[in-house]
């Protein structure tokens, strides 16, 4: 996404970030916070099929298809960090052909 080309949503002022683009936002944030958004997009994931993430400044809103991949990985070396990383595959949005 670039300053130069956004799209807004049709329902607010926000930028909505589409398919074709790739975005990428990184935050630090405490744990309470961190924690709060993990509930709110487990719930979102619990509930249907779509998940839709926003700021003040944009939406992002993704359909999701199954499986969901989960991945788990301890460094234990050094200074030990954690890192848990959820990929949502896009669900397809094409129908197959009919058969006659």
């Amino acid at each position: 996404m670039s300053a130069d080309d956004p799209t807004p949503d049709t329902d607010d002022e926000r930028t909505r970030i589409r398919p074709g683009r790739d975005f990428e936002q990184e935050y630090r944030l405490d744990a309470d916070e961190a924690g709060r958004f993990l509930i709110d997009l487990g719930e979102q994931l619990r509930e249907g099929d779509e998940v839709t993430i926003t700021t003040d400044e944009w939406k992002l809103p993704f359909a999701f298809g199954e499986p969901v991949e989960l991945e788990v990985d301890f460094e234990g070396v050094g200074d030990p960090e954690l890192e848990i990383e959820l990929a949502l595959p896009g669900r397809p949005d094409e129908r197959a052909p009919d058969v006659e």
